[in-house]
C-alpha cells in the first residue's frame, strides 16, 4: 500500500502506484492517443517554463508566431490556425494588445472584420519567445536523426490532416 496526500492534507493509501512516464501504459505499450497527449502535456510544461519570464503563455506564443506567419488574419482565422476558441483568441488578441504587441486595422472589405498584425514590439517579443522555443525543440528533435525527424514531422502533418479532412465532411 502507498499513501498519498489529498488536497485536504489527509492521508490515503492506494492499492497501486502511478507509473512514471514510460513506464506501464505511460510507456511504449500505452495507447498512441495517450502518448501523444503525455508528450504535448509535458511540452507544454517545457514552453510555460522558457516562456514565463517574457510573461507570454504558449497559446500567447501561438497567436504571436501566427500573426507574424500571417499578418492581417481576422480574429477567425487566427482562432482556426491557433487551434483556440474564438472566445480565447479574443481574450489573447486583447491582452496583447493592451500591452502593444499587436494593432488592429478595419478589413480593406469587409467593414465589420478587423486585421490584426504584429507591431514591431509585438516582432521583437516573438523574437525572444522564437529562440526559447527553438532550444526546445532542439532538445525534443535530441538522439533523432534528420530520417527520423522526418518521419515523426510527416506521421504527426498526417495525423492533423487526415483529422482536418474528417471534420470537413461533417
Amino acid at each position: 500500500m502507498r499513501k498519498t496526500t489529498t488536497k485536504r492534507g489527509a492521508t490515503a493509501s492506494t492499492a497501486a502506484t502511478v507509473p512514471a512516464p514510460g513506464e506501464g501504459k505511460r510507456g511504449e505499450s500505452g495507447h498512441l492517443g495517450y502518448l501523444l497527449r503525455q508528450a504535448s502535456a509535458a511540452n507544454r510544461l517545457r514552453m510555460e517554463r522558457a516562456l514565463a519570464d517574457l510573461n507570454v503563455t504558449p497559446p500567447q506564443f501561438v497567436v504571436l508566431t501566427m500573426l507574424g506567419a500571417y499578418p492581417g488574419l481576422s480574429g477567425a482565422d487566427l482562432a482556426r490556425l491557433a487551434l483556440l476558441t474564438p472566445q480565447t483568441v479574443s481574450v489573447i488578441v486583447g491582452n496583447l494588445e493592451k500591452a502593444g504587441h499587436i494593432e488592429r486595422a478595419p478589413h480593406p472589405v469587409h467593414g465589420r472584420i478587423q486585421t490584426i498584425a504584429l507591431t514591431a514590439q509585438g516582432k521583437v517579443l516573438l523574437g525572444q519567445c522564437r529562440e526559447r522555443v527553438m532550444a526546445n525543440e532542439t532538445r525534443l528533435a535530441a538522439g533523432l536523426t534528420a530520417q527520423e525527424e522526418q518521419v515523426i514531422r510527416r506521421w504527426l502533418v498526417a495525423v492533423a490532416v487526415e483529422d482536418a479532412a474528417a471534420a470537413a465532411e461533417l
